[in-house]
Order: C-alpha cells, then sequence, then structure tokens
C-alpha cells in the first residue's frame, strides 16, 4: 500500500478515536472538578476557602489576616456583633480570630521588659492603651498582605504577612524588628490558624502573641453550655485582671472537675481568667472544649501555646440591657473607628449573625503564647515560661478550631 494511503488511514482512525473519546475525557474532567473537595475563593479583599465534603466555609479578610467567619452546615462557629463585612473593615476589633501582638492581653505598667532591658511606651503615637496596655496593637490594622491562596487535594489555604519593621510607629513602641507570616489552613473541616514569627533584629525577641476568638454554640446560651478545659492551673488576678503571682488549681477555681464545668455553675460570674499547665495529648496539643447538648466547638493549641485565657461575661436577663465590655475588650476605649477605603466587591456575610452576644452570651477561648503580663511577670521572677527568638531565628506554632454535630 502506497505510503500516503497509510497515512491517510491512520489520521482517519485517529479521527474517529478522539471523536468517540472526547466527550467521554470532557465528562471525567468534569466530573473531578465537581468532585474536588476544596476550593478557593477571592472575592475583593477577602478570600474564601472552602470544605465541600465538611460544607464548611472560612472567609478571611486578607488585609487583616483574620478568619472573621466558619460557617459550616449554614452555622457560624465564630461569633461576631458585625452585620457586615463593610462594618468589620471599619472597626475589626475583637471579631473572628483576630491575631495580637507584639504582646496579647494586659500589661501592668507602659512599659514591658525584655532581655533584661525596661522598654517605655510612648502614649503620645496614640496605638498603645494607657494606663494598662491591652491587646498589643495590630488586631487593627489593615497593612497584612496576601501572598498566596490556594487549594489542593489536602486542604484550602491562604498565606498573608505582616512586616512589622516597616512602621515606625511599630518599631518606636516595640523596637524588635520582625516578620510575621500567617497560614490559614481549613482541612478536615477544621480551621487553623499557623503564625511563623522571623527575628530580624540583632536581640533575642520576647514572644507573647495571642489569638481573641468569640465563640457560641447554636443552641441554649451561655448558661447551659458546658467546658471540658485542659488546664491544671488558675491564675489569681487584681481587680484589673494582672495577675499577682499567686495560683491554685483549676478545679479549685471552677469549684469542681476541670473536664466537667457546667457553665450555669458561673451563671453569676465575669470571667475573665489566665490558666497553666496545660493537659496535652501525644502530640503536645492542649484543648478547651465547649459543650452544647448536640454540638461543641473545640479549640486546640501546639506546645508552644503555654495559656488558655477564659473571658466570658454574665448573661443579662430578659429584657435587660446587655452589659457594656470592659474596658479593652471589643475595642473599647478607642472611639469610633474612622470609614476604611475600599471600592471592591460587596461581600456579604456567609451565614446570619443569628446568636447575638447579648442575649444568648459568648465563650472566648483566647490561646497565649504566655500568661498575662508575661514579660513583666518573667523580670520581677514569677514567670518561667517567657519565650525568647534567636537574632535570625523563627518561632512557628498553630492552633485549630474543631466543630462537632453542625
Amino acid at each position: 500500500m502506497p505510503a500516503f494511503l497509510i497515512k491517510k488511514k491512520w489520521a482517519n482512525w485517529i479521527v474517529l478515536w478522539c471523536l468517540l473519546a472526547a466527550p467521554g475525557m470532557a465528562d471525567a474532567a468534569a466530573a473531578k472538578k465537581a468532585a474536588a473537595r476544596y476550593s478557593v475563593k477571592t472575592l475583593g479583599d477577602v478570600v474564601q476557602l472552602r470544605d465541600n465534603k465538611a460544607d464548611a466555609t472560612v472567609s478571611v479578610l486578607t488585609g487583616t489576616s483574620n478568619a472573621y467567619e466558619f460557617v459550616v452546615h449554614g452555622k457560624n462557629v465564630l461569633s461576631m456583633n458585625i452585620p457586615s463585612t463593610t462594618a468589620l473593615r471599619n472597626n475589626p476589633g475583637l471579631n473572628g480570630v483576630p491575631f495580637l501582638g507584639p504582646f496579647a492581653n494586659r500589661l501592668d505598667e507602659m512599659a514591658f521588659y525584655a532581655n533584661g532591658k525596661k522598654y517605655n511606651f510612648d502614649p503620645g503615637l496614640g496605638n498603645v492603651r494607657a494606663p494598662i496596655p491591652q491587646q498589643g496593637f495590630l488586631n487593627s490594622t489593615h497593612d497584612w498582605k496576601l501572598v498566596s491562596a490556594k487549594a489542593d487535594a489536602n486542604s484550602a489555604t491562604v498565606v498573608n504577612r505582616l512586616e512589622f519593621w516597616r512602621h515606625p510607629d511599630w518599631m518606636k513602641q516595640f523596637p524588635f524588628a520582625q516578620t510575621y507570616t500567617m497560614t490559614i489552613r481549613l482541612k478536615d473541616g477544621t480551621l487553623e490558624v499557623n503564625t511563623k514569627i522571623d527575628n530580624l533584629s540583632t536581640e533575642p525577641l520576647p514572644v507573647s502573641i495571642g489569638y481573641h476568638p468569640y465563640f457560641a454554640l447554636p443552641e441554649g446560651d451561655r448558661n447551659h453550655w458546658s467546658l471540658d478545659f485542659g488546664a491544671q492551673t488558675h491564675w489569681i488576678e487584681t481587680d484589673a485582671h494582672l495577675p499577682t503571682g499567686e495560683k491554685e488549681s483549676a478545679d479549685t477555681f471552677f469549684g469542681g472537675d476541670h473536664h466537667n464545668v457546667p457553665l450555669m455553675r458561673l451563671a453569676d460570674k465575669r470571667l475573665d481568667e489566665v490558666f497553666s499547665d496545660l493537659d496535652r495529648d501525644a502530640q503536645g496539643r492542649a484543648s478547651v472544649v465547649i459543650k452544647g447538648d448536640t454540638t461543641s466547638i473545640k479549640v486546640s493549641a501546639g506546645p508552644k501555646i503555654k495559656t488558655f485565657l477564659l473571658y466570658s461575661e454574665i448573661l443579662p436577663l430578659p429584657g435587660a440591657a446587655p452589659a457594656a465590655p470592659a474596658a479593652g475588650r471589643g475595642g473599647a476605649g478607642r472611639g469610633p473607628a474612622p470609614a476604611y477605603p475600599y471600592d471592591g466587591p460587596v461581600v456579604p456575610l456567609t451565614a446570619p449573625n443569628d446568636v447575638p452576644r447579648s442575649t444568648r452570651g459568648f465563650i472566648a477561648i483566647e490561646p497565649m503564647v504566655g500568661i498575662t503580663d508575661s514579660m513583666n511577670m518573667a523580670q520581677k521572677g514569677q514567670y518561667n515560661e517567657l519565650q525568647y527568638i534567636a537574632p535570625g531565628g523563627s518561632w512557628n506554632e498553630s492552633i485549630w478550631i474543631t466543630p462537632s454535630g453542625y
């Protein structure tokens, strides 16, 4: 057979194969795409992580690196007091899973100690509360930069970075050059927040960061939930919620087994309590579980997180006005926030804010690297777990939030 006829015959077979196989290949590709468990969507300055199998969505405001929603089967695991993403941009406050740095919670004076030296804050800069500094000064910044947002077969992730050293007002208050890199990951229905700190300065960097997530179960109210609180030690505090150096067992504080704490027992107590000596599992993780009749939320922390802070306001009586948050909570004490300039698309909330803090209450479980006032307590010789990062070194740790029964 002539060569040109052989080539023509093979060409016909190839065309026929393509006609028969192409639809099947397209269907297979479409099915594979439809079956993908994880996906990522970017809407203006918001990145949404999706786990289709768990029916879970995490929404992240990238400028603040805050996972402000964790919606499972249409219900938000996180308690919020904002009506929209616009309100969140204008006043991030303590919604979602805010990052507290370069120090978490309170200090006992307008100064901190590191490497045996005293560093005084400048109240004139307006970014540190006086007379008791609280919650650092980074939870409302919009200066985090998006590094990446992607999904693969294992998870959906967004990575943001904050170059602390670029900001003169921050460096004036806390003169240790550093960079924060935060990875927010949705995997197997669990939200992970990992923070890496790079010390760019020439001296050891004290680590005193934390997170301040609020939670509310979709059933009942604060007084009908219970806690499995994985910590052995409770730090006794002053009226200003600063540790005195004295301690007691967690069981003593809770009035019984710290692994089984009915919150009705504490219905008349405003809680702003620091716990350490955390119970660890085989992976070195410590946990607190908020429990209802059918739902629960587990907050876990890796080995470098040494403290859980428990915060909750007294649930008001029916018809009574809710109590105002304590100074330093929820952005109190800084006045109204100016409108944040944003011209991107409107991003609606993924789920209704239907568990109002004012009527059903909340529980804030705050994982912190050290106790309240850890840097200054270490200087006094009353705290021995303050962590430092060597010059040129890094620190890296995660927290995890796992809902159940939603």
